[in-house]
């Protein structure tokens, strides 16, 4: 595994003109002007434009908060704001690992297993450790996918902030294959979005109008990131005999994406409105 550092670049990565894991689409997938080349021309081009944008907003997204959550692995020795007593006469106390040991101590444990010595406050955290390696090697998968993608030489060794670069540089390339691009910005969300979650960051919700069909009470949120809209009143119960929301006080009732039309009508809400809620961009996730 490509063990990577905290630096990530400082110059904002600059659009240019106009998936699940470990490989791109089928290029013999027919995208949509029937020849099955995957040059995608028989699509618009805003939507193209639309796309790598997002894709865009999500490398950016994850460049900023992967070097956050490598610095969360770092174990601490000590609390930076813990004021230890120094007896009298004993000199001053010395000074914890700086910033740059301990990431050097992170690099070294990961590449070889190696653990520094000395005491220790708090533990590597597992969760944290986990969402590292998913993001660094999904990173890794979607530059070798994407070179392969547009039939370019094996991409070489880099850091995780490198090879996002390298791919956000290919996004012009990229937009003649809507389905390459929709990989991309797929890939791009869920991994920026684990990124997120290990920082600890909150859910996206979203308040939409209308009324519950259930309790009447303005209580309807969009999860977008679970393409859902729930009703959040913990006194909300529904006829529906399948629904854990009769037995379970903990779950919610739940609309998915085929039953919002039907939502809208029974609450009285705007299904555009809906729908523009539960949009899941990289603009309402960066943006929080």
């Amino acid at each position: 595994m490509t063990t990577s550092n905290t630096s990530t670049s400082t110059t904002p990565i600059t659009p240019q003109p106009s998936g699940r894991r470990t490989t791109a689409p089928d290029p013999g997938r027919d995208n949509g002007n029937g020849n099955g080349n995957g040059n995608g021309n028989g699509k618009s081009g805003g939507r193209s434009d639309s796309t790598a944008a997002d894709a865009l907003l999500w490398i950016e997204l994850l460049l900023r908060q992967f070097p956050e959550l490598l610095v969360e692995l770092a174990p601490s020795y000590r609390s930076p704001s813990a004021l230890r007593a120094t007896p009298a006469g004993s000199g001053p106390a010395p000074a914890g690992p700086t910033r740059a040991e301990r990431e050097e101590a992170l690099r070294a444990e990961q590449a070889h297993g190696l653990t520094p010595s000395g005491s220790r406050t708090s533990p590597v955290r597992l969760h944290i450790s986990d969402a590292v390696r998913d993001i660094t090697d999904g990173v890794i998968e979607l530059d070798e996918a994407v070179h392969d993608r547009l039939r370019m030489p094996r991409p070489r060794r880099e850091q995780v902030s490198g090879r996002l670069l390298r791919v956000a540089g290919l996004l012009d390339r990229a937009a003649a294959d809507d389905a390459l691009l929709e990989h991309i910005r797929d890939e791009a969300r869920r991994m920026a979005r684990r990124c997120t979650r290990a920082l600890g960051g909150a859910e996206p919700v979203v308040r939409v109008g209308g009324r519950c069909p259930w309790c009447d009470s303005v209580s309807l949120r969009a999860f977008p990131a679970r393409r859902a809209v729930l009703c959040v009143n913990p006194a909300c119960r529904c006829t529906d005999p399948a629904c854990d929301c009769r037995t379970d006080p903990a779950h919610r009732h739940a609309w998915s994406e085929g039953a919002w039309a039907r939502l809208a009508a029974e609450s009285g809400g705007d299904l555009a409105e809906l729908t523009g809620a539960t949009a899941d961009t990289a603009r309402r996730e960066g943006g929080r």
